[in-house]
């Protein structure tokens, strides 16, 4: 497997990143995330949809789990 194609595995769509927080957040709550900049760095697709590099989302994660400690 090259390179290319294994980081296109470590997408996550916007699902994905509801179901791994639990499926506690909707999805309305994590766009107004991502427009108040409190949502994990993310990039649109040609076709509008939204993707998130699973390293991205995690450090995101941490980041999170840090400022509350």
């Amino acid at each position: 497997m090259n390179g290319k194609v294994r980081e296109l595995g470590q997408l996550m769509s916007v699902p994905e990143m509801l179901e791994a927080l639990g499926g506690e957040v909707s999805r309305d709550t994590f766009y107004k995330w991502r427009q108040t900049g409190k949502g994990p760095r993310c990039f649109t697709l040609p076709n509008g949809e939204l993707r998130c590099r699973r390293t991205d989302f995690l450090t995101w994660l941490d980041d999170l789990y840090g400022a509350a400690a």
